[in-house]
């Protein structure tokens, strides 16, 4: 197809559809897939049944269940992971505060606002 193009691209009735500049693609000028809805597939339409099969295929290695459609899966797990600050944050949050506590003493002996 690529020798195709090439040929009838020499020829002078073919020359304004530049064949051999764009033999590569087969003579198609655009993306080398279409992103046409009126084509027979779409990109999108490739992405969403793509996730939908990884989708089914981690369920099934996780030996969960079949998935009925009428119904709604809510999955609620909580875990605690503790409280107050890490230690980098607890710094900075003591910084702020020390700093605040300084702007605070300043303006009550009358410093400028």
């Amino acid at each position: 197809m690529i020798r195709t193009c090439w040929e009838l691209g020499k020829r002078p009735d073919f020359e304004a559809l530049k064949l051999w500049k764009w033999a590569h693609p087969l003579g198609f000028r655009g993306h080398f897939s279409t992103k046409s809805r009126c084509y027979s597939v779409t990109l999108g339409q490739l992405r969403d049944d793509r996730r939908a099969w990884r989708t089914e295929q981690a369920r099934t290695l996780a030996g969960l269940p079949d998935l009925d459609p009428t119904t709604t899966l809510v999955i609620g797990h909580w875990t605690y992971h503790g409280s107050g600050h890490s230690p980098g944050a607890e710094l900075l949050a003591a910084a702020v505060w020390h700093r605040r506590e300084l702007e605070r003493q300043f303006t009550s002996e009358g410093g400028p606002s």
